[in-house]
């Protein structure tokens, strides 16, 4: 993380703000997709089917705990951590995380320079980078074959949604649409998703490093547009930054 890597240590509480870096940052968009911190005031949970997301964030906060894998109801496999910090905890509150997040998560106190870091966890928590070819109206003209690209975000928020709506307009130029999916017995879900020319420039914005911290199935969808001819670096804040790319098992859709 930084100099403040011990979150635990004397006067580490008084110092939130150097705390700030691309890989505590993307753990903040892991947590507020996928994480929940708990009512006791202390203790904090991952859960992923991704044994790699889960690892990746273990090594962006420097965690002891050890991931548990569970069995769920259906046969699957999901894979828990769980550790406790009191510090960290009341920083992320600070940040605006909070337990029993999923339906009133809002804006959140993350610095401009390493939004397109907390956005990529956003996206390894709960998004996908669709790629795939459209051949549905090739029947008609055989040159009708696309590819398709969408970046995508989903959450049970409006507000949450909303926000990342505007910061990345701010901060890349890109609007995208925000798309009401629902589903009997259950709340709906929001679905904030870019088109191809917006996503590209998403993607080049939030991967911004060869070795930024990152879900290696998606980052491999979106190799392909990172460096295509002409392309120019969108990243205009910030100083540069590495993490690492942990490379996750076979590529699965997501």
């Amino acid at each position: 993380m930084s100099e403040m890597l011990d979150i635990d240590a004397p006067g580490a509480r008084a110092n939130c703000e150097a705390m700030w870096s691309a890989e505590l940052a993307y753990a903040v968009g892991l947590m507020a997709t996928d994480g929940n911190l708990a009512r006791d005031g202390r203790h904090m949970t991952f859960v992923s089917r991704d044994h790699a997301l889960v690892e990746t964030l273990r090594r962006c906060l420097r965690l002891t705990a050890l991931a548990r894998p569970t069995r769920t109801p259906r046969g699957g496999t999901l894979y828990r951590v769980q550790w406790s910090s009191r510090t960290l905890y009341d920083w992320f509150l600070a940040v605006g995380l909070m337990p029993a997040k999923s339906l009133r998560l809002g804006a959140l106190a993350v610095p401009d320079q390493y939004f397109g870091d907390f956005f990529r966890g956003c996206i390894d928590g709960d998004g996908t980078v669709l790629r795939y070819t459209d051949r549905h109206h090739v029947s008609k003209k055989a040159e009708y074959v696309y590819e398709r690209l969408y970046v995508s975000l989903i959450s049970a928020s409006l507000p949450f949604v909303a926000w990342i709506r505007m910061k990345i307009g701010q901060l890349v130029g890109v609007v995208g649409a925000v798309h009401r999916e629902t589903k009997a017995g259950h709340h709906p879900l929001w679905r904030l998703r870019y088109a191809k020319a917006g996503s590209i420039r998403i993607l080049r914005w939030m991967y911004h490093s060869p070795d930024v911290p990152c879900l290696g199935r998606k980052r491999a969808k979106a190799e392909k547009f990172l460096a295509m001819p002409g392309s120019i670096s969108l990243r205009g804040v910030g100083r540069p930054r590495v993490g690492w790319l942990y490379n996750g098992e076979a590529s699965r859709p997501d």
